[in-house]
């Protein structure tokens, strides 16, 4: 498997023939000049995991690629002329050899007052690869016999201690930090420092983040 990270959330992955990005949003720089993409995946309809305003480059760049996306997304793309395909949790999406399969279903609270939106956590694994696993912006999914981890670095919903617990819970052999865009390079590196600390027995962290394509 190879993972690239464009930033924030928003990923290159590519296993099994199928080239696969995740959340292109706000945050990440340069995804609208990608080409040769099979699906644009997107967990929910937050601007930092979709910019609406690129995505039309994007998808014309990329007129072969399949939009999937959480359902209220979905929906929302629908009314922009969008054609996708509404993910539904638990159903295998087949990508060449590849599979993303959508977990989860419900954002994080980010304050009671808040009201909560649709979130997918997007698992994604090929025969013979790696599993690897986006949550979005949730830690309620906890899907079993993940080879690969992206972890939710900081954002308003996420206390630190809940993100340690999560990183035990799938207790992956790897694992990498996403959802950094909101983050100065000195608190990002306390964060890394604090999470690598607490890491289950045997996970290794690497870091993606101005690393270009990486074989995993």
């Amino acid at each position: 498997m190879r993972i690239t990270h464009i930033g924030h959330s928003c990923l290159l992955v590519e296993t099994g023939g199928a080239r696969i990005l995740t959340d292109p949003g706000a945050f990440a720089e340069g995804f609208e000049d990608l080409t040769g993409l099979d699906a644009i995946a997107i967990t929910h309809q937050h601007m930092d995991h979709l910019d609406t305003e690129r995505l039309p480059a994007l998808l014309a760049g990329n007129p072969q690629a399949r939009v999937l996306a959480e359902p209220q997304t979905a929906a929302l793309l629908r009314k922009v002329g969008v054609d996708v395909h509404e993910l539904t949790l638990e159903e295998p999406v087949p990508l060449a050899d590849a599979r993303l399969t959508a977990v989860g279903g419900v954002h994080a609270e980010i304050h009671a007052d808040i009201p909560l939106i649709g979130n997918v956590g997007l698992r994604i694994e090929t025969p013979g690869d790696l599993s690897f696993f986006h949550p979005g912006d949730s830690y309620g999914a906890l899907p079993a016999g993940i080879d690969l981890l992206a972890v939710p670095l900081n954002a308003p919903w996420a206390k630190f201690s809940e993100t340690a617990n999560f990183v035990r819970a799938i207790a992956p052999g790897r694992l990498f930090p996403i959802h950094d865009g909101l983050l100065q390079p000195t608190g990002r590196a306390v964060y890394l420092r604090n999470l690598s600390g607490l890491l289950p027995e045997g996970a290794q962290m690497v870091d993606l983040a101005d690393a270009g394509p990486t074989e995993l």
